[in-house]
């Protein structure tokens, strides 16, 4: 027993005697714990915000065709309404091609600098089913191929609105080379640089939910210029060219105001509160422009018309788009009454001063409704009118950051539509006979009537 003692004091002053020998070495574990190693984040497909992204895209499809076709066409003359919807969409299934083959990687590939992106996916190499975009949530992503597709139904309606200012005189194959160079030098570096991750505007934190610079203004400057180097129509301003089918003008106007909301609410890229209340803006802001026109038209001693109504709407959902997520009901509401009010002094006093013949007013509603919206969404982001900016929002910065991006695109889509018009002169000498634009390009351009 006094053996088995002994044998068993031993073991415990030699473990006691190990314990002590690796007491430094433990101590230093306790003072000094190796951090876990965190794993990264990986994004995984959400697959509510990819249906509704799929339905957003569509719903833009939608907008162009038959909205803005319709929505155009209803505001020419007869002879002219089949040129105006086959010229709309043409160049939609133009700008769509082109963004596969390198629109989109100049927007949003990988790498490049502050203007474009570079051509790393051109012919969208490397995108297989499995590539995500991010969306603004971490961790939250949508299939690379939905964004691809959403972000090109943009490019293809900015392209088309261009072409407001120009309708019932420019040929059929000018437009097409016109839209070829515009998407290349205008379209595609812009919406880099306003919503890609390097992109110079967006590293200065400029605002646009979903394109009051990208869409509006980029394509309301660029249809001024156009109209201007194309010169005005023959008759214009003595004859009377007044729209053809107000009907199917409110008919376009509808259909524009429906797919806005996948144009809006669909720039959240998700599924979210974010979308919600874009899609909420969406609604307030361009009622309070539609009523907000015929209010004014009745100031100014005018019947309340449906033209006015229609422009109304279209001037408060330009407006709203690059606040759309950006503002509160509120501001939403302030800042479309105050974009119709505006337009509507663009269209009816500015255009008859200056003389320009903007044939549907593409410069009066989407150059300068997008110009208030752009700039006004740095005043209504303040949580003072109920955005959702934070409690330290500086607005005098953002201001100064919404002006900055605006007078760039003015001046980018500017220089960008003359080298696009006179590339599109040289090739096909630009304008119609006058033969033809009297007879009407339903007939001179395209062999067919719309009314037999």
């Amino acid at each position: 027993m006094k053996h088995d003692l002994k044998k068993a004091a031993v073991a415990a002053l030699g473990f006691g005697a190990t314990m002590i020998a690796a007491a430094p070495a433990w101590a230093q574990d306790v003072a000094a714990p190796v951090a876990p190693v965190v794993a990264p984040v990986v994004a995984t497909v959400n697959k509510g915000d990819t249906a509704w992204m799929m339905t957003s895209t569509l719903l833009v499809l939608m907008m162009i065709v038959p909205g803005l076709a319709l929505f155009y066409g209803g505001l020419t003359r007869s002879k002219n309404m089949l040129s105006t919807m086959t010229q709309i969409g043409a160049v939609a299934c133009l700008a769509m091609l082109l963004w596969v083959m390198y629109g989109y990687t100049m927007a949003f590939g990988d790498g490049g600098g502050e203007y474009i992106s570079g051509f790393g996916k051109a012919l969208l190499r490397g995108i297989t089913p499995d590539s995500t975009a991010a969306t603004f949530t971490a961790g939250v992503a949508i299939p690379e191929y939905v964004f691809i597709c959403f972000q090109m139904t943009f490019a293809a309606i900015t392209v088309a609105l261009v072409l407001g200012s120009v309708v019932e005189r420019m040929k059929f194959s000018a437009v097409m080379v016109f839209a070829i160079v515009w998407l290349t030098i205008v379209y595609f570096p812009v919406a880099h640089m306003v919503w890609a991750s390097g992109g110079k505007f967006f590293k200065m934190g400029a605002l646009d939910f979903a394109g009051g610079t990208v869409v509006h203004i980029n394509a309301g400057v660029s249809a001024l210029v156009a109209a201007l180097i194309l010169g005005k129509r023959i008759g214009y301003p003595t004859d009377r060219m007044a729209p053809h089918s107000l009907t199917m003008t409110g008919i376009g106007t509808g259909l524009l105001w429906v797919g806005w909301f996948g144009f809006n609410a669909g720039s959240a890229l998700e599924a979210n509160g974010s979308a919600g209340l874009a899609m909420l803006n969406t609604f307030v802001a361009t009622a309070s422009a539609g009523l907000a026109w015929m209010l004014v038209e009745r100031v100014n001693g005018h019947k309340g018309s449906a033209l006015g109504f229609c422009s109304g709407i279209i001037a408060g959902l330009v407006a709203v788009t690059p606040a759309a997520g950006n503002s509160g009901p509120f501001g939403a509401i302030i800042l479309g009454a105050v974009a119709s009010v505006v337009c509507y002094y663009a269209v009816t006093v500015l255009k008859p001063k200056l003389g320009y013949d903007d044939a549907l007013d593409a410069f009066g509603i989407h150059g300068i409704g997008g110009m208030i919206g752009a700039i006004g969404t740095g005043i209504v982001y303040s949580p003072a009118f109920g955005g959702p900016g934070k409690p330290d929002f500086d607005m005098g910065h953002q201001l100064f950051v919404q002006i900055a991006a605006v007078a760039t695109t003015i001046v980018w889509a500017a220089i960008g539509t003359v080298i696009a018009i006179f590339i599109a002169k040289a090739l096909t000498g630009l304008r119609v006979s006058e033969e033809v634009e009297r007879e009407g390009l339903d007939l001179g351009e395209h062999g067919e009537r719309a009314y037999d």
